[in-house]
């Protein structure tokens, strides 16, 4: 019973803590900016899988124009940690860092000037073709994380512009 009684006042207590889905509902601000996002060519490899990643993402509105632009500039380094007895490298870091900003089209003004970034850790093997999947497969997942940190801030950055 008093575990009942407890449940029951932590769910009244949450309620009324003002929290709110970031995306909830088809009208949600976030939702809208979100599918108003032009995301610009980014160069190289890991562009093209970033730029991919935040199109999928973002479900621009087809027909309707956009009403800001997402600029990127990425930094991909790969550097070894680990060293065998022969001096060879036994493990490396990925690191994947993005400068990014939302530009007001109608306005020009840049709204959101941040950066992202993450890293994955890549054993090396003996084999190089294992390797260099495993390094490709760490850009992938890289790439949806910078994605997703990404859209999160915009998203962000959507919600308090309209609650001001």
């Amino acid at each position: 019973m008093r575990r009942a009684a407890a449940s029951l006042a932590l769910l009244l207590t949450l309620a009324g803590c003002g929290l709110r889905p970031l995306y909830g509902g088809a009208a949600s601000p976030a939702r809208a900016a979100l599918s108003q996002v032009q995301v610009t060519p980014i160069e190289g490899q890991a562009g093209w899988l970033v730029g991919s990643a935040l199109r999928d993402r973002l479900a621009a509105v087809d027909g309707t124009s956009p009403r800001y632009r997402l600029d990127i500039k990425l930094d991909d380094s790969i550097i070894g940690l680990g060293v065998r007895r022969d001096d060879s490298v036994s493990r490396e870091r990925r690191t994947l860092r993005a400068r990014y900003q939302l530009v007001d089209l109608a306005s020009g003004l840049t709204v959101v000037d941040d950066t992202a970034g993450s890293d994955v850790g890549i054993d090396v093997v003996g084999s190089e073709y294992a390797t260099i999947a495993a390094e490709q497969s760490g850009l992938e997942r890289l790439s949806g994380i910078i994605a997703d940190k990404i859209v999160a801030r915009i998203a962000l950055f959507a919600q308090r512009s309209t609650a001001q």
